[in-house]
């Protein structure tokens, strides 16, 4: 007895030994590893971006992405209000049940972004609102159906996946902080439905933001030609590496002017993760609206060169108004971090965990303050 309970605690321990090597250095090959926040992902090397077309050609970063690249096809069931009438007997007995008419459906198409061997994949959140039914169709021809993981309206990105057999091609991820305007870039989607289609553009403006579309904006504006279908792809380097997901063009008619904009990959990697993690996205939140200072605001508020943003409104009970800020303060730092527009006060706090006391420093009449103010949780935004 005691010989087999020595050989059991034996195998157990090799065993307990062997998990710790796998999730160390192998965590992928763990049939829950995704599931529990880790997912494989693929990152370039950080290089000097000259944004010079490379001796191969563009042709060698199309055929590095393209396969990574999916058509999402949406199915939404429309519910047809039933008439009055409908309640009467004798119109049934002539018309027939409302349950046995066929419901009615639309169809949408866009884009999306293999990021994960698994079969995670980025889009944006408006590709797939409100979709009962998704099939995404993969560059080889393969088609599955997905399942949405979460969405984040704010940033209008969602993450949806599919269930293949073998490694998926992912994207490999790049680096957006380093990209300059007139570096050439390729946009890659379905515009239309007519099939996976790459355009060439450069980098037309950077950080584009208070454009009305989503509520955190960062945008990379490109010239590369974005058409209704392209939203959710890809938006790569000259190496193929994924910059930004496409989101939005400006177009009075539905076509291509040449100003389009992606979300920056590195902020969209920030979100899929707390998806994946998740289910959705927490950031911070105090409650209080801002304006930023015009040179005749600074003026009538004496501030010379004081750099802040106003604060017009505060949420009754909100963290701002416990910690005893007040419309007609000055904004002047959060958590140490200089807050010189509206723009960098929400990305500060959204970075902010809830919960967290941090010190925000204002001017009120003239003399400066520090009060301390406890983070809380951004509320979801009201469906539109």
């Amino acid at each position: 007895m005691r010989k087999h309970w020595l050989l059991f605690t034996q195998a157990v321990t090799i065993a307990l030994a062997l998990l710790f090597i796998v999730q160390t250095l192998k965590p992928e090959l763990l049939p829950n590893a995704a599931r529990s926040g880790v997912v494989t992902l693929l990152e370039s090397v950080p290089q000097a971006m000259d944004g010079k077309t490379p001796a191969a050609g563009l042709s060698t970063a199309a055929k590095k992405a393209m396969p990574s690249v999916v058509n999402i096809f949406t199915s939404t069931v429309i519910k047809t209000p039933l008439h009055p009438f409908m309640d009467d007997p004798r119109f049934r007995f002539f018309f027939g049940d409302p349950g046995d008419l066929e419901p009615q459906s639309s169809s949408s198409l866009g884009s999306g972004v293999i990021v994960s061997p698994d079969g995670y994949i980025l889009t944006n959140h408006h590709v797939v609102e409100a979709a009962d039914q998704i099939e995404v169709a993969l560059a080889d021809g393969r088609k599955a159906k997905a399942h949405v993981v979460g969405t984040d309206p704010e940033t209008d990105l969602a993450v949806i996946k599919i269930e293949l057999p073998g490694k998926l091609p992912a994207i490999t991820f790049g680096h957006p902080e380093r990209a300059q305007v007139g570096d050439m870039v390729l946009a890659i989607g379905n515009p239309f439905g007519v099939g996976q289609t790459v355009t060439m553009g450069i980098v037309s403006a950077l950080k584009r933001d208070h454009l009305g579309l989503n509520t955190f904006e960062s945008f990379i504006q490109t010239d590369a030609a974005i058409n209704p279908g392209n939203s959710g792809g890809a938006l790569v380097d000259v190496s193929g590496n994924l910059i930004g997901i496409n989101s939005a063009i400006y177009s009075p008619n539905g076509g291509s002017l040449g100003i389009g904009f992606a979300i920056p990959a590195s902020t969209a990697k920030k979100t899929m993760e707390q998806i994946i993690q998740s289910g959705s996205v927490t950031r911070g939140w105090i409650g209080a609206g801002v304006q930023e200072l015009t040179p005749e605001l600074a003026e009538s508020f004496r501030l010379g060169d004081t750099k802040g943003v106003l604060i017009t409104e505060v949420v009754r009970g909100s963290p701002a108004d416990q910690a005893g800020i007040k419309p007609g303060d000055i904004l002047m730092s959060i958590d140490g971090k200089v807050i010189s527009s509206w723009s960098a006060m929400l990305e500060t706090v959204a970075n902010l965990m809830p919960d967290k006391i941090v010190p925000v420093k204002m001017m009120r009449n003239g003399a400066e303050a520090v009060v301390q103010v406890k983070i809380g949780k951004r509320p979801k935004p009201k469906a539109q």
